[in-house]
């Protein structure tokens, strides 16, 4: 034995149950699982800035973006222009603005915004 032998305090191996160790695999698992979520949802939230912006300077819609109240679209509507909001039946709708005619500013859950009928829309 060396000098350095002669210091070192050896320390019994603990046995782990396999019960134990499978358990904290599945909740190292968890957390990965966690960490992809921040990393769609700050995806999500650059999309949704841009469609934001794009709706500014699209609709020239300076106020603060409100929401007025929220409706469900009654049936399926394809849009005709760019302005326009596809709609799917029983999607749910923020409005944000009433403009002059039959017509509302709304957005949808991807965070597109659109012009759609008051005619498509049920309000509750």
């Amino acid at each position: 034995r060396g000098k350095d032998d002669k210091y070192r305090v050896r320390m019994p191996k603990l046995r782990v149950a396999k019960e134990y160790k499978d358990k904290r695999k599945s909740i190292d698992d968890v957390e990965r699982n966690i960490f992809k979520f921040k990393k769609s949802s700050e995806e999500k939230s650059k999309k949704m800035d841009k469609e934001e912006k794009f709706f500014r300077e699209t609709f020239m819609y300076h106020k603060e973006i409100r929401v007025l109240a929220t409706a469900t679209a009654a049936r399926s509507v394809r849009s005709q222009r760019r302005a326009d909001l596809p709609l799917t039946a029983g999607e749910q709708l923020d409005v944000i603005d009433a403009v002059q005619g039959h017509a509302a500013i709304c957005r949808n859950a991807q965070g597109r915004y659109g012009y759609v009928l008051v005619e498509h829309l049920n309000f509750r």
